[in-house]
């Protein structure tokens, strides 16, 4: 595409005001949770998915649908139940009048799917977004339909704790980049929560962004160099999270099970650009990785019997692994 700026600083000069005028417009609705409005914007400039996970009541579907808005682009929104079938989220085929077969297209074809509880149906519906998040296109009876530009799965996710949830599998949970975790809101925001939602009161967000102008970033955040001992610090932090291995941490063989695979150190590193450009620089520093770490690599390593048994918790192990 044309570049929309005369250079490649200019551009990164007018992706921090939009990210400042993105989190002011979030804020209109959502009080507090500035980390998870950071890192899912973050996200978006990524080219990634994000996984939001907390307990009813958070406002997770709220987020994402400001989020939406703010962004101008084009919104669906899936609730995710026991019987939902993986035609409702593709879509299907059905004969016409003229006895051809025609293809409806399914709620997946939007910029931004809202993926609502998605580990409330099971693992076969859940797959059905495993090739859109990957490859952005889906294929229905032999044909190949591309989705539009730019795709985002920003799915919400009860605790698997809860009655009536489905593990996600680890092969659809290896394509989020991120695994943000909601918390209960301090004493102080859960005031203003109440405060500015009992009063009947309309907030109107407004788009900042243009689809063009979101692949433009998308595509900077790209170009920007990154020094060797970057690339290195963020594959070997990813290496040490295999057990048993040559660069495995004592923590690793003690308290894990399963590490996390390359796709991990890819969007370590695409997360630190991204990160870097977000705060005003050109280019990503160890600080950037260690800043988009938890979340990247929360949901990729599996904690064995005696890191449950010690209440040894995963932030921990990643953590001590830096």
């Amino acid at each position: 595409m044309t570049n929309l700026y005369n250079s490649d600083i200019d551009g990164a000069k007018a992706l921090v005001e939009k990210y400042e005028t993105l989190r002011d417009e979030t804020a209109k609705v959502i009080v507090g949770q500035n980390d998870i409005i950071h890192d899912t914007i973050l996200s978006v400039f990524c080219q990634g998915h994000v996984l939001l996970v907390g307990v009813p009541g958070l406002a997770k579907t709220l987020l994402v649908n400001t989020i939406g808005k703010a962004l101008g682009l084009t919104f669906s929104r899936i609730q995710f139940t026991p019987d939902l079938m993986p035609s409702d989220i593709v879509g299907t085929e059905i004969l016409d009048e003229s006895r051809q077969f025609k293809f409806i297209k399914g709620p997946v074809f939007a910029n931004i799917v809202l993926a609502d509880e998605i580990n409330r149906t099971p693992p076969k519906t859940q797959a059905a977004l495993l090739e859109a998040m990957q490859e952005k296109r889906i294929t229905v009876s032999g044909k190949t339909y591309k989705l539009q530009e730019p795709f985002f799965v920003l799915a919400t996710q009860n605790p698997i704790e809860q009655e009536g949830t489905y593990p996600l599998p680890e092969a659809q949970l290896d394509r989020f980049m991120f695994n943000l975790m909601l918390d209960y809101p301090t004493y102080e925001e859960e005031i203003d929560i109440v405060k500015n939602t009992t009063v009947g009161k309309e907030v109107e967000v407004n788009a900042v962004l243009s689809p063009e102008e979101i692949i433009y970033f998308q595509q900077l955040v790209r170009r920007v160099p990154v020094p060797d001992n970057v690339y290195e610090y963020a594959v070997n932090l990813v290496a040490k999270t295999r057990p048993h291995t040559e660069k495995a941490h004592e923590w690793t063989n003690r308290y894990l099970s399963w590490g996390a695979g390359p796709r991990a150190s890819q969007y370590l590193v695409i997360g630190a650009k991204a990160n870097a450009l977000l705060s005003g620089k050109y280019s990503p520093d160890i600080e950037d990785v260690q800043r988009v770490a938890v979340p990247i690599l929360r949901h990729r390593i599996i904690r064995n019997y005696t890191a449950e048994a010690e209440g040894v918790g995963i932030e921990t192990i990643i953590k001590a692994l830096q």
